[in-house]
């Protein structure tokens, strides 16, 4: 394909492959725990991370991770301490990131908000290799914690109070939860961008839930439509020139549909199953 002749378009690939790996990795953990939501928590006041490099002329890649994870690590800590409830953490973190990242936007040297646009909706043109060379570090990490821990992480999505009493170190699992999730907004933010990040953490796992029942099933399926979805999208933005991000969700919420009309009767014949099982288990007791 012509495309790969492009020194930009190699590095839209390689980052947008681990978007696709990164996302519904953390995303099938946050969906455990009912809080699918929390992307868009982290993927705001990350925007005042964004808005920090370009004052302090850094690579905003790296200060919207220190602010992200800052963000995280706060609100895991309102959240365990009980003194509010998540929504108002998340709240929080909302409007604070978008207020503090439009105000210190408009401090730096010749800012503007719409030096923000390629961060928050994604931009392929703009990858640059700092940027790879940072996506690839932060996503390690990311993939080190969600595949190698996933069965503590599980266990304590799954459980808390049974968890704490195997004597797993739920605190830190959960502010680990939380830190690998702020380290993937960031990830993804080059590809499919900061408003729209949460959409890959969720959407590719809701999809994958629709045929799959155990979890391991349900991560690797996950991450196979992530990748699928984030290298087509980029794809497609490559040849229609549109923005990588719209593009990758919607495609996404494709895959959810044709899952879903996959999934009904897929459904309908495990529920005669086990109504056909109930019928059989019924009529031996009856022989008894």
């Amino acid at each position: 394909m012509d495309l790969l002749n492009y020194a930009f378009m190699q590095r839209a690939l390689l980052a947008a492959a681990l978007v696709g790996i990164t996302a519904p990795a953390i995303g099938t953990y946050l969906v455990q725990r009912r809080q699918a939501v929390m992307g868009d928590g982290i993927g705001h006041v990350a925007m005042t991370g964004v808005a920090l490099g370009f004052l302090l002329n850094a690579s905003p890649v790296w200060t919207a991770t220190l602010v992200a994870v800052l963000g995280a690590v706060g609100m895991e800590w309102i959240r365990s301490r009980g003194r509010t409830s998540g929504d108002i953490a998340l709240a929080l973190l909302f409007y604070g990131g978008l207020a503090g990242g439009v105000m210190i936007i408009n401090l730096a040297p010749g800012g503007s908000t719409s030096n923000l646009t390629s961060y928050l909706f994604g931009s392929i043109t703009t990858v640059s290799t700092a940027d790879v060379t940072a996506v690839v570090v932060l996503a390690a990490f990311v993939i080190a914690v969600t595949i190698g821990l996933r069965r503590q992480l599980f266990a304590v999505c799954q459980d808390e109070e049974f968890a704490r009493v195997t004597g797993l170190p739920v605190r830190a699992l959960n502010l680990l939860i939380a830190v690998t999730a702020a380290v993937t907004v960031t990830v993804a933010m080059r590809i499919v961008g900061l408003l729209l990040v949460s959409a890959m953490m969720v959407i590719p796992v809701a999809a994958a839930q629709r045929v799959t029942r155990g979890f391991t099933t349900t991560l690797a399926l996950s991450i196979a439509i992530g990748v699928s979805v984030s290298l087509t999208g980029t794809v497609t933005t490559y040849y229609i020139d549109a923005p990588s991000g719209g593009t990758i969700v919607l495609l996404a919420i494709a895959v959810f549909l044709v899952m879903s009309l996959v999934s009904a009767p897929l459904a309908g014949k495990r529920a005669r199953a086990a109504q056909s099982a109930e019928t059989v288990c019924t009529r031996d007791d009856v022989k008894v």
